[in-house]
């Protein structure tokens, strides 16, 4: 075997920051020593396995075909040390969760798997669909959950539990004692809604688009919390998971409007990379994750007693 570790390591890194310095700044490394190894993997086989755009590398063809097999390597490299020396556990895990996952949910089974796995290691990073697609498909992590469609051809999508949108208002908003509302009256509101590119807005513009109709968008918001707040200060009415308004509707400080018109029923999914080694602490997260909605028909009906 001609290569080393260090020059794979190297090359993962490159790989995922499109930057030799960067990818020097994770690894700890100078950036001379970080190109150098990267040098001599590709002189080694006489090839090349990025494409040097100005100050930026890109994968080739080739360089994208070893990237999976590389993180592989490096991940089964972690584990072996783990094992010689002498500790248990399942090594670092990277987990990227939307936005109502991961106020919700994620972090409570993050902090579970840590319990029950005082050893292992997690990072769990929060944004929306598109971006967390966008990070498992470049393999900057490991598994995803997420509350959009995936349509990434080298991805896999497993469901995980139902899941039910719910518009919403103020407690003295016109629509509040009325209780529904029809496409006519929703289309004459103002509203608060998540931003393009968001498993929630996705869903949301399907159903509406299935009745050729649109809203009067009055904000664009990235947190769910942030939506909340704003229709509860009466900027107009809003819609999000049912899940992250069970405490808000328990405490009257928002109202739920029927909606018979809209079908804003989805899906949480799990995803990651066909070519991703699926590891060990992948497998038992997701394990966490469908024992806690085990015998639940969706999300809002999870019976933690500590989940808002």
């Amino acid at each position: 075997m001609k290569f080393t570790l260090r020059q794979i390591a190297v090359f993962v890194a490159v790989a995922r920051n499109d930057s030799v310095s960067r990818a020097a700044g994770a690894l700890s490394l100078s950036q001379s020593a970080t190109s150098t190894a990267l040098g001599e993997l590709e002189r080694l086989y006489d090839t090349q396995l990025f494409d040097r755009v100005g100050k930026t590398l890109r994968l080739n063809e080739l360089g994208q075909s070893l990237l999976p097999q590389a993180v592989a390597l490096i991940e089964r490299a972690d584990g072996l040390e783990t094992l010689l020396e002498g500790r248990a556990g399942f090594g670092r895990l990277r987990i990227g969760a939307t936005l109502t996952i991961g106020n919700y949910l994620a972090t409570l089974i993050v902090a579970d798997y840590l319990k029950r796995h005082p050893e292992s290691e997690a990072q769990l990073q929060v944004h929306n669909t598109a971006t967390i697609v966008d990070q498992i498909a470049r393999y900057d992590l490991d598994l995803g959950l997420i509350e959009g469609h995936c349509r990434h051809p080298e991805l896999i999508v497993e469901p995980w539990v139902a899941d039910e949108l719910v518009v919403f208002c103020a407690p003295g908003h016109a629509l509040a004692g009325k209780g529904s509302a029809t496409l006519a009256e929703l289309s004459g509101e103002s509203w608060i809604v998540r931003e393009s590119g968001s498993g929630t807005r996705e869903t949301l513009d399907q159903a509406l688009r299935q009745h050729s109709s649109a809203l009067k968008i009055r904000l664009e918001l990235e947190h769910t919390e942030a939506i909340k707040r704003a229709v509860e200060f009466g900027l107009g009415i809003g819609c999000i998971s049912r899940l992250a308004l069970r405490e808000a509707f328990r405490r009257g400080s928002l109202v739920p409007i029927l909606t018979p018109e809209l079908d804003l029923r989805r899906h949480f999914h799990f995803v990651w990379h066909q070519r991703k080694f699926q590891t060990a602490g992948m497998r038992e997260f997701i394990g966490l994750c469908k024992t806690m909605t085990a015998g639940v028909e969706s999300s809002d009906q999870i019976a933690w007693s500590f989940i808002p």
